[in-house]
């Protein structure tokens, strides 16, 4: 059940509306609109804590001075950002409303005009976990003199309405609160009658379903998306919604278009190679939709955020087979190399996106720089990107976001290096950008993180995110040289026995017996810093070094072994899976995955491809391995999402669902 509370202790609950109903009436009306089970009305902080003190389930809390479509209310329920949200207006404070300074969409100051982004919006989401401090905020704001302390803890900043003051005290508390801004909808705080008549006239002039159309786009996306996807695909979505398609079953469906894709690449021949190129655009269209089916409708859950990001890498790997194979039928050697080259390059490339997106998350929480931190190369670096982001749609703003080579930009590209020259081109060409992205976004990135200095790795389980095993954990911790350059150096471990069973294999001859376990044991090198802290500016990037050296020493195993190429790419591809779990998982807040243990580690899996290796099975390893890493997958996903939740006992959720975060 989830509770809306409109909190009527303003003077602005009493202003009447054109159509001569009472704005708190209005109010709750529209909560029970937004999809609230239950509605009530009090008439002060005491009362609102006493309601929320009984609640069990997520709680919507509004002021009486909130004028808004619906639809914002229910886009503020239904936000998957978050557990707890509050609704942030652009407007200009007026006397007894506080300003807000958001960054990276996280309320990071209350009450402080300097920096303020915004002004609270009357209205905020409470998550269930969250309920006592809310309990605890209302209390205190009951009791306290009708004033906000700024952010540097100075004198009060004056006189502040009743749900103002809770809300500056939910977030003194350490109260992690999202922001929900306002786009193409109507919302305004009044405090007249006139200021009420101009607010409602401003809502009736916006077509509601119209503008929720476009709200289903995403406002920020990447160029080919926006110019050569967006501008068509909300018709698309439309038209899913009327058939009451699923966001899951539009997932479902780009899915196919890619399968359906990566065979015709195989197949090769030039009708075949076009309609496939097709087939990849109109499915990654497709992907899209998906996501603004989602925001359009409102459902939003965290399987289908999880499963929308695993389809996602799933999708673009099986192209990549496909290429693989086409290039190799049509005659070149190493087309399935290629294949296993780019899979290589975008996993590792996207563990250093999620892990430096988590470092900016946390950085935005932390106290700002002060001007002697600010500068050096790092802040100088920061303040040029934070420019350009905000220059919207400049020739650099549309540079900065397609020299990092999206997915849009990949899908692209290999759809159209296919269909005019064919898979090899394909696959050189997403090869080559790639690599010049990865080298590009590396070195910014790099020196921004030292100089930000965010021990972004150690607010999670480092070990879980390491992906460490049993041969590790148990290592006593060595403090220096560190994570990172452990993990670098079993990455260059593997590296290195790769290039030398290249040449060896190219040659004609094989690897003298001991070089693989001799690897190995460069490589568990890496687990010395498995107990470290990992609380190193730069350590961020552990996890990712970890991935590389992990595939890259698969991969070598595999080439000295004689292993197919494609039971190699086969082999990686499911280590990727069990990777993405993990980070799609971190990202969607979740827990571990249930059968996480069974996996056996890095460490584990890359100790019995050695032992398979100095026996002579490799091929025979890289079969039993990967399809017992295969089912363990499935079963933890059939465990974590089917059987777990049906036996649990049902707790309350925000109206809506959990968090899809659609593409």
């Amino acid at each position: 059940m989830t509770l809306a509370i409109v909190l009527a202790a303003d003077p602005a609950a009493s202003l009447i509306t054109r159509a001569g109903q009472r704005l708190v009436d209005r109010l709750v009306g529209q909560w029970r609109r937004a999809g609230a089970s239950d509605v009530r009305v009090a008439a002060d902080l005491a009362e609102l804590a006493a309601l929320v003190a009984g609640a069990t389930g997520p709680v919507l809390v509004s002021g009486a001075d909130l004028v808004a479509h619906t639809a914002v209310l229910r886009h503020l329920a239904t936000s998957p950002v978050g557990p707890t949200v509050a609704l942030v207006l652009t407007d200009p404070p007026a006397p007894g409303q506080v300003p807000v300074r958001e960054e990276r969409g996280q309320v990071v100051a209350v009450g402080d005009p300097a920096g303020a982004t915004g002004v609270f919006g009357s209205a905020l989401r409470v998550g269930a976990a969250d309920l006592p401090a809310l309990a605890a905020a209302a209390e205190a704001a009951a009791g306290a003199a009708p004033g906000v302390p700024t952010a540097a803890g100075g004198p009060p900043a004056g006189p502040v309405g009743a749900l103002d003051r809770l809300f500056a005290e939910l977030t003194a508390c350490g109260t992690l609160t999202f922001a929900h801004r306002v786009r193409l909808l109507v919302a305004h705080r009044v405090g007249t009658a006139a200021e009420a008549d101009a607010a409602e006239a401003a809502v009736a002039a916006v077509d509601e379903d119209r503008a929720e159309l476009r709200l289903s786009v995403k406002e920020r996306d990447d160029f080919f998306t926006t110019f050569f996807v967006s501008t068509w695909s909300p018709y698309v979505t439309k038209a899913a919604a009327r058939l009451r398609l699923s966001p899951t079953a539009v997932t479902m469906i780009s899915v196919a278009f890619a399968v359906a894709a990566a065979l015709l690449f195989g197949a090769g021949g030039r009708p075949a190679l076009v309609a496939g190129a097709v087939l990849l655009y109109l499915g990654f269209v497709l992907d899209c939709v998906d996501g603004q089916l989602a925001r359009y409708t409102r459902q939003f859950s965290a399987w289908g955020g999880w499963l929308d990001t695993m389809a996602d890498r799933a999708k673009e790997y099986l192209v990549y087979a496909g290429l693989g194979y086409g290039a190799t039928h049509a005659g070149f050697r190493y087309g399935w190399a290629l294949a296993i080259a780019a899979m290589t390059l975008q996993t590792v490339r996207h563990m250093t996106d999620t892990w430096y997106g988590a470092l900016h998350d946390e950085a935005a929480r932390l106290p700002r720089p002060s001007t002697g931190e600010a500068g050096g190369i790092g802040g100088r670096l920061n303040a040029a990107s934070t420019k350009v982001q905000a220059d919207t749609g400049s020739v650099s703003y549309w540079l900065k976001r397609t020299v990092v080579f999206p997915i849009g930009e990949r899908w692209a590209l290999m759809a159209l290096t296919a269909a005019l020259f064919g898979p090899l081109v394909a696959l050189c060409a997403v090869l080559t950008w790639g690599t010049l992205a990865f080298a590009y976004t590396g070195a910014l990135r790099t020196l921004r993180a030292w100089w930000m200095r965010v021990p972004v790795l150690a607010t999670v389980d480092a070990t879980l995110q390491r992906d460490d095993g049993p041969l590790v954990r148990g290592v006593a911790a060595v403090r220096r040289p560190g994570p990172l350059a452990l993990a670098v150096l079993g990455a260059l471990s593997a590296v290195a026995l790769l290039l030398w069973a290249l040449l060896t294999v190219h040659a004609g001859d094989r690897l003298p017996g001991w070089a693989v376990p001799v690897a190995l044991l460069v490589l568990l090198v890496a687990g010395l810093g498995a107990r470290a802290s990992h609380d190193g500016p730069l350590d961020w990037l552990v996890p990712a070094a970890l991935r590389a050296a992990e595939y890259l020493f698969a991969i070598a195993v595999g080439v000295a072994g004689r292993a197919p190429a494609w039971l190699i790419f086969g082999y990686v591809f499911v280590l990727t899976l069990h990777h993405y779990d993990l980070t799609a998982r971190l990202e969607k807040r979740q827990a571990a995955p249930p059968l996480h243990p069974w996996t056996l580690g890095w460490d584990g899996r890359s100790a019995l491809l050695a032992l398979a290796a100095f026996a002579g099975f490799a091929s025979i390893a890289l079969i039993t391995l990967g399809a017992y890493l295969l089912v363990v997958f499935v079963a933890s996903v059939v465990l974590a999402w089917v059987v777990l939740p049906a036996r649990a006992p049902r707790t309350p959720v925000p109206v809506g669902g959990g968090d899809r975060s659609p593409g």
